[in-house]
């Protein structure tokens, strides 16, 4: 197959909403009945709830309703499955008997005709069963919204789960994702905020990764992707792919061995602290969003394990996105200004990041975003977490141009699900308490250029050095396990030494003696702060590998500079 071909045949199995509204504008019938059965779906459900609250049965019902639910949903199929999905992982806003039904649709479906699959198996990868297994399970392990899963071993030894797609899987996604779009189309107007401008676009982004989680070449590729940002990460987890043995609706990866998340009493039966999975799971999540810019969009538990050795591991790749530099960038400006409480300056993050239109006079909304997120934020960072935030930015959806852009919806739904996951772990979870310290560490060890310079703005507002701003953020990193200061500070003095960090240098000596005093208050809560964490012996290794990896030029040149601007700042 030729370059230009394997172009094409990619194309053909893209989402591509004009095509598919296209091919059933010609077949109305199809959408009808479709639509007729969706309806009636949730007509019928909705009447037993209200039979059961007019015979005063509600509480006697409830775990005849769950199941109900579940089998409704199972009954619609994938699309629908996958919305069930997203509601199994928020404890907050569905009853536990609810979402103990719902969680059986990551990984308890019916599966489908072993024989079909079998043949499936046989016609992609173009062999016999015998001839690439030594063994595979007679029935599934486990059967998904879009595809099982069977456990088996290659002829070369390789234990190893194999991924069958579901039989007819495009027609069905197509037909639900053109009735979604036709009424998204329709109910946008009557939204009461401007969600609904994009509301098109949202389930287009939906359709988007659904079509590419459908295409296991596409899945193999995120795993590798995936392995390799994470591959010196001894605490994440990700199965070695068998290319030999993979194709479009075929998927050979290794077998991994684990406890679901949620399954608490496993995790601790094996000797796991969940506390410290947890952890994993959020710091992880974290990285993808804010370093790699590659990131799992569909994290539910199903697609989630501990490992006996306390690692992680993800064994599902096909939901994924990439975010651009620039996103990377504001996203931690945003966290940053979040949590300092700068809303002026979280205004304009949300216009970057697209919340809000360049035109939009962000001096009218700066107030609001102070009395709704003042409030979610409380008086410690530790106080909130991802559901008070967008709980209480909703309220501001209503009175203000705020609108979500279609990459978002996935990012809100991956953390919305990865901190679902850990309040079922931990009720009293709070995700900025791993959030923060995470931000604070990567602010503070400066990687980048461009991180180097958002510590700059997080330090210094209207020309002033924020001397609280760096207690706080020292204080907050050193709640994470894994802040050592004095490399942190290696990399500080390496920064202010540079021909980079000369700005700072000048920024610094005035901050000292301004206001005509010397702040020698702030520095000594600063030593305080971090001087259990310094061994002499250590600060002294620190200074002679930074004194090292300077040449004696360089020093020569910064100290009369240094003296000159401590100098001009006395008179």
């Amino acid at each position: 197959m030729n370059s230009q071909t394997l172009t094409q045949n990619q194309k053909n199995r893209r989402y591509d909403p004009e095509a598919i509204a296209r091919h059933y504008r010609y077949r109305p019938w199809l959408g009808l009945s479709r639509a007729v059965t969706i309806v009636w779906s949730f007509v019928w459900f909705i009447l037993c709830l209200k039979w059961d609250e007019w015979q005063n049965q509600e509480e006697q019902n409830k775990l005849k309703r769950a199941t109900q639910l579940r089998q409704l949903l199972t009954r619609l199929g994938p699309t629908f499955i996958k919305v069930g999905q997203a509601l199994s992982t928020r404890p907050d806003l569905l009853r536990k008997d609810y979402l103990d039904e719902l969680v059986k649709l990551q990984d308890q479906l019916p599966p489908f005709d072993n024989a079909i699959a079998y043949r499936i198996i046989e016609t992609q990868l173009e062999r016999s069963i015998d001839e690439i297994f030594s063994e595979l399970s007679p029935h599934p392990v486990a059967a998904a919204s879009l595809g099982q899963v069977y456990r088996g071993r290659l002829v070369t030894g390789e234990e190893v789960a194999v991924k069958v797609q579901r039989p007819n899987l495009r027609p069905v996604l197509s037909l639900d994702l053109y009735l979604m779009r036709w009424v998204a189309s329709w109910i946008s107007p009557w939204l009461p905020l401007n969600l609904g401008h994009d509301l098109t676009m949202i389930v287009d982004e939906f359709g988007t990764k659904l079509f590419e989680e459908i295409d296991y070449l596409n899945e193999a590729r995120n795993a590798e992707k995936f392995a390799t940002n994470f591959r010196n990460d001894p605490q994440v987890k990700v199965p070695t792919i068998y290319w030999r043995y993979t194709n479009l609706r075929v998927l050979t990866l290794e077998w991994i061995d684990g406890f679901k998340l949620t399954d608490t009493k496993s995790i601790r039966a094996a000797g796991l602290d969940p506390e410290a999975i947890i952890q994993i799971g959020v710091t992880a999540g974290l990285q993808q969003l804010l370093e790699h810019g590659f990131f799992h969009a569909d994290p539910h538990p199903g697609n989630l394990f501990a490992m006996p050795d306390g690692r992680m591991a993800y064994i599902d790749f096909g939901m994924m996105d990439q975010l651009n530099e620039t996103t990377k960038e504001n996203l931690v400006d945003a966290v940053v200004h979040l949590v300092n409480k700068d809303y002026s300056d979280l205004a304009e993050d949300y216009v970057k990041l697209g919340f809000l239109t360049p035109d939009t006079d962000i001096h009218l909304i700066i107030p609001a975003l102070e009395a709704v997120l003042g409030d979610a934020i409380g008086k410690n960072v530790g106080d909130f977490n991802f559901k008070t935030i967008t709980d209480n930015f909703s309220e501001l959806m209503y009175e203000y141009p705020f609108r979500v852009p279609a990459q978002f919806a996935l990012i809100i739904r991956s953390l919305v699900t990865q901190e679902g996951i850990a309040l079922s772990l931990n009720s009293d979870f709070k995700i900025v308490e791993v959030a923060y310290p995470y931000v604070a560490r990567r602010l503070l060890t400066g990687e980048s250029p461009q991180l180097r310079r958002r510590l700059l703005n997080v330090l210094f507002k209207d020309g002033k050095f924020q001397w609280q701003r760096l207690e706080s953020l020292l204080a907050i990193a050193r709640t994470d396990d894994n802040f050592d200061v004095l490399p942190t500070a290696q990399l500080g003095f390496q920064y202010l030494l540079s021909e980079e960090g000369k700005f700072l240098r000048r920024q610094l000596v005035l901050a000292l003696t301004e206001d005509d005093r010397l702040h020698t208050e702030e520095v000594q809560k600063l030593w305080n702060l971090v001087k259990d964490d310094i061994q002499p012996a250590r600060l002294l290794n620190v200074a002679i590998g930074v004194l090292t990896e300077l040449s004696r030029d360089t020093v020569a040149s910064i100290l009369p500079k240094a003296a000159a601007a401590f100098s001009s700042s006395k008179t």
